[in-house]
């Protein structure tokens, strides 16, 4: 446990970013997930939006830097592909 008052402060601020970097990361992977299974047994319309979706999700991960920008790109192209066949 910090003694320091700035470091309790920290430990706090440090949780709660923990807590939304984890749920961005999840609700990615999760719409990656529904896009990928939407591939397989949906219609057009169901593909389309849960990659639209995706894509969406990726785009703010990687602008809250919680992945890098080569696997937002291969992910992207990777579901572009998949809603394109």
């Amino acid at each position: 446990m910090p003694n320091i008052k700035s470091a309790k402060k920290r430990v706090k601020t440090s949780a709660t970013k923990n807590l939304i970097n984890t749920y961005g990361k999840s609700s990615m992977k999760t719409a990656v997930k529904n896009a990928e299974k939407a591939v397989k047994n949906g219609s057009k319309e169901e593909i389309v939006a849960n990659a639209n979706i995706a894509i969406k999700r990726i785009d703010k991960a990687l602008s809250s830097g919680l992945i890098h920008k080569n696997k937002a790109a291969r992910q992207k192209s990777k579901i572009s592909k998949m809603k394109n066949i």
